[in-house]
């Protein structure tokens, strides 16, 4: 079953919000000037920031993979009370069922884009790093692009309902 990426992005919003959120964030706490931010607009791509280039590549890497870390982790806490009375087979009613579908959908927007992999691979390609960046960094574009390809299996609504639901169950069942 095929289901355009503009019909996954309107019914995702949120996440989309959420993941171009964090780049903006981390922008700031990194004091790299943004330019323009596009939270959510119904074309492709879904949202974008334009900001400064970044001085290092660790700053380049940390805003291109800045959103897999907070839509990550919003995505887990909006949902987890939800998913916990869900588990514990509760009285789960709209409120909570809401909360699952925006957890779902942060953490399903946590994976970075390939525009995204594609800043961090243009910045780690100039000359004048040396061979052990790249080395790093290498691997995370790889990574990247295996989510994007992943994507296409419905790998990132996976990991929405593993973070949302899946992990909180797993804590529940080790007692944490």
């Amino acid at each position: 079953m095929f289901i355009p990426g503009l019909v996954i992005s309107l019914l995702t919003f949120p996440g989309v919000i959420v993941h171009e959120l964090a780049h903006q964030l981390y922008c700031r706490w990194l004091k790299v000037p943004v330019f323009k931010v596009v939270y959510f607009q119904v074309g492709n791509p879904a949202g974008y920031v334009v900001h400064e280039k970044p001085k290092s590549i660790v700053h380049t890497a940390l805003i291109s993979c800045g959103p897999f870390m907070i839509n990550t982790l919003l995505g887990f806490f909006i949902a987890l009370p939800s998913a916990i009375l869900l588990r514990l087979g509760g009285d789960i009613g709209f409120i909570n069922y809401l909360m699952l579908y925006l957890g779902i959908s942060i953490a399903m927007h946590a994976f970075p884009s390939t525009a995204d992999g594609e800043v961090l691979w243009n910045a780690v390609k100039e000359q004048n790093k040396p061979w052990f960046v790249k080395a790093l960094v290498a691997p995370i574009v790889g990574f990247i692009y295996l989510g994007a390809l992943g994507s296409m299996f419905w790998l990132d609504l996976a990991y929405g309902f593993a973070i949302a639901i899946g992990l909180p169950w797993v804590f529940l069942a080790w007692g944490v």
